[in-house]
């Protein structure tokens, strides 16, 4: 699912305006692109959690030259399915 389809399938099932729908849904994103930037956990009951994972600095190669290199450390948005929703996708139907 784009983020197009998401909006008109709010709109659609909210009987909102498309435009409506599409600030409710960058109003959302955004909310939780800042919550992850202030290193803080995302958790929605029933679905799943965000969270940052740390990385340490290494030393890599360049594909191409062979060069080393020095990588930075980094923080990455890591998602863990919740556990209703893991049953919800794997259930027979």
């Amino acid at each position: 699912m784009t983020k197009a389809e998401l909006v008109n399938l709010i709109a659609e099932k909210a009987n909102i305006t498309r435009v409506k729908a599409e600030a409710v849904v960058n109003t959302i994103f955004d909310s939780m692109v800042e919550a992850l930037m202030r290193d803080d956990r995302i958790e929605i009951r029933g679905f799943g959690s965000f969270v940052n994972r740390g990385y340490e600095a290494y030393k890599g190669r360049n594909p191409r030259t062979g060069d080393v290199i020095n990588v930075q450390s980094k923080k990455l948005p890591f998602f863990k399915v919740g556990k209703e929703l893991k049953e919800e996708i794997n259930r027979q139907r």
